[in-house]
């Protein structure tokens, strides 16, 4: 027998065939494009998720000596699907790097109270969250906002396609802001204060809850056997500490995708004035009785928009078939191999679609400072690294004042292939970095759901301990770290000059 793990990302869809012991038997990535509407705008059809989904599912359980046992799903958190009461699809799913609720955000923060609000959610107010994008969709499209009788996560309203129940976990319900972390439901305060019905969301449940197996309409699209057993997954950043690992205090967990996590986990929410300052996110972990407490920035964005703008659509046939940082990789390893030994020069904010913490600033950009008219795009592409490198450094000591020093840290993700990204964070930060043997630590995560959930384990503990493994360790250079002293310092000039900039314009900090 084996163990599938689907994990949708909000660019691509990743699954990945399990043994029991670990090894990978098959994995497949499809990806997909968001559409941007309108300024601010990013939506996505949910049929792209679920042709995703079927497409990887079908691609990796072809000819597999061991069948698949047992199904979890996870997914990116914050985007939502508006649906009918057959769990139809009325419009498109509002993706979570759609800005457009910034009144609304301003508008619950203010009605409910930034403290408030942090110690019911965990989370600061934003744009990205639903309930900020149901007021506004009741006020400017109540075309939509009016039929819909639910607003489904990704993973529910895959699972409606597959005939089961639109369930959610606590870690993607905690991601609407409008859970209660510490009761577990939807809070009732804040529900009152938007006048949203809590029938508009979907039941909350455990991940790694079974609910329920496959009929013959679903195994077959999926490519599966009838009676297939379909786990709750979870948000993919506590799925992904869960896949090395980090479910007690003490071990933090890097995720380098689209956006880079660094996240530990604890037995209770920290819910601090110097957590709510930093605007940290401390919410419901996979685990239970146990939670997350995240920082993050945009990341992988940066080096997929330069690849992007280098590059075009050159290799777009292959990326919808293979994991996109493979089938870009030829290019990433000529830039590496191209670019200068030591600094360049250039300073470089990964913030494309806005900052993250501490100011989670909607409206931010990114910067490219110190080009020149001999800089070459290797130049370029080590400097994004190098502010990557910066900006994990930032984050690190951010979330290391909340939850205690620590000076290892577990990486995973496409960030995570990068010999030369993986140096520069760990001299900048003066962490080591533990490489991951498998790199897919969010399927790997959701395949210790569904072992546990389908008993081919004994425990969460049980299942880290048989799969759960590193294949490299990266100490940090102080002789780097010193190369680096003064770019870290413009970095960090840089950032707190725009913060100042923005607060002497009026605009409202989040």
């Amino acid at each position: 027998m084996s163990l599938l793990a689907i994990d949708i990302g909000s660019s691509r869809c990743k699954a990945v065939v399990f043994t029991l012991t670990g090894e990978i038997l098959a994995q497949h990535a499809h990806a997909y494009t968001p559409e941007f509407p309108a300024p601010t705008h990013a939506e996505i059809n949910p049929e792209r998720f679920w042709q995703a989904v079927c497409n990887c599912s079908q691609a990796v359980s072809k000819n597999l000596a061991d069948p698949v046992r047992a199904l979890c799903l996870s997914s990116h958190g914050e985007t939502f699907v508006p649906v009918n009461g057959r769990n139809e699809a009325i419009a498109p799913a509002i993706l979570n790097q759609d800005n457009r609720a910034t009144d609304e955000a301003v508008w619950l923060e203010r009605t409910i109270g930034r403290k408030t609000l942090f110690e019911i959610t965990g989370l600061v107010a934003h744009p990205m969250y639903p309930v900020a994008k149901f007021l506004w969709l009741r006020k400017h499209r109540p075309d939509v906002f009016t039929p819909s009788v639910r607003f489904l996560s990704v993973i529910g309203y895959i699972l409606s396609r597959l005939g089961l129940p639109p369930y959610i976990d606590y870690s993607l319900a905690s991601r609407y802001l409008a859970f209660d972390i510490r009761q577990q439901g939807w809070s009732q305060e804040i529900l009152a204060a938007t006048e949203i019905n809590v029938e508009c969301l979907p039941i909350p449940v455990p991940a790694g809850t079974i609910v329920g197996k496959l009929d013959g309409s679903g195994a077959s699209q999926l490519g599966l056997m009838k009676g297939t057993m379909v786990a709750m997954g979870g948000h993919d950043q506590p799925c992904g500490a869960l896949g090395v690992g980090a479910i007690d205090s003490g071990r933090v967990a890097d995720s380098m995708g689209t956006y880079e996590c660094l996240l530990a986990a604890s037995d209770q929410p920290l819910l601090t004035d110097a957590a709510l300052a930093a605007s940290l996110n401390s919410y419901c972990h996979v685990v239970a009785d146990t939670f997350v407490t995240l920082a993050y920035f945009p990341s992988g964005i940066m080096i997929k928009w330069f690849h992007d703008l280098l590059y075009g659509d050159e290799e777009s046939d292959l990326a919808q078939e293979r994991d996109p940082y493979e089938a870009e990789s030829i290019h990433y390893s000529a830039l590496e191999r191209e670019a200068p030994a030591g600094p360049t020069g250039l300073c470089v904010t990964p913030n494309l679609i806005g900052t993250c913490n501490p100011d989670f600033n909607p409206q931010a950009r990114g910067i490219i400072s110190g080009l020149g008219p001999n800089t070459s795009r290797s130049q370029i592409y080590k400097g994004i690294l190098e502010g990557l490198a910066c900006e994990m450094s930032q984050m690190s000591e951010t979330l290391a004042g909340e939850v205690g020093d620590f000076r290892d840290v577990y990486v995973t993700g496409g960030g995570s292939r990068s010999a030369l990204g993986l140096r520069l964070r760990a001299a900048l930060s003066g962490r080591r970095l533990h490489v991951m043997q498998c790199p897919e630590a969010v399927c790997l995560g959701g395949a210790i759901l569904a072992g546990v959930a389908s008993g081919a384990y004994g425990s969460l503990r049980e299942a880290i301990e048989l799969l759960v493994r590193e294949v490299a360790t990266i100490s940090p250079d102080p002789a780097l770290a010193q190369a680096y002293a003064q770019q870290i310092k413009q970095y960090r000039y840089l950032g707190s000059a725009l913060m100042a900039s923005k607060r002497s314009t009026g605009q409202q900090e989040e």
